[in-house]
């Protein structure tokens, strides 16, 4: 059997799309094979299955977001003020109306108790970004734009509850400046 000749990631990236806009279960193949181009059969030779190409999506999408997240701390910008960026950009996706869910999110909330895997890998991937954002904001008090007296784990679990708040919040279209408003308070909480 010959393998399949197909860009990668712009299959998983539309897959990521399709699982985004319908859910796992809502998706089907017919909407994968309108989104990535590829057949049914293509698809199961590359990734043996819905459930296989999810978690390649998964991955792909979870080097994305790290890629994009490390991006905004390139350069001479301070950890605070990246910090500041990542929220406004987690808002600026938010008011875009078909960017509104993260994949890790949805996919955990619908996948919870029904796929072990799944959720482990989701509960992984969401804990190495809670770690991302806990180091970034450690960096912030060690080079003293914020207080040390505060606990940095503490504070990034905050963060990352604000943040699923405001993508859900973002479901019940509030009237506009109402995201960046929730966000500037957020990130207020983390400075003072």
């Amino acid at each position: 059997m010959r393998s399949a000749e197909f860009d990668r990631e712009h299959v998983l990236r539309a897959a990521m799309a399709a699982f985004i806009a319908k859910g796992y279960s809502k998706t089907s193949m017919q909407d994968l094979k309108k989104a990535t181009g590829l057949h049914p059969g293509s698809i199961y030779c590359a990734f043996d299955n819905k459930r296989g190409l999810l978690l390649a999506a998964l991955e792909q999408y979870r080097s994305d977001r790290q890629a994009e997240f490390m991006a905004l701390f390139d350069g001479e910008v301070s950890s605070l003020d990246a910090l500041k960026r990542y929220l406004d950009s987690v808002v600026d996706e938010c008011e875009r109306e078909e960017i509104k869910d993260c994949l890790l999110q949805k996919a955990l909330t619908e996948l919870t108790k029904q796929d072990d895997e799944v959720e482990n890998v989701i509960t992984q991937m969401l804990n190495q970004w809670e770690e991302a954002i806990a180091a970034k904001i450690q960096q912030a008090q060690q080079d003293n734009e914020l207080s040390s007296e505060r606990d940095h784990h503490q504070l990034a679990q905050f963060l990352v509850m604000g943040i699923y708040g405001i993508r859900t919040f973002s479901h019940t279209q509030p009237s506009e400046g109402t995201l960046q408003s929730l966000a500037d308070q957020l990130f207020e909480h983390i400075c003072t």
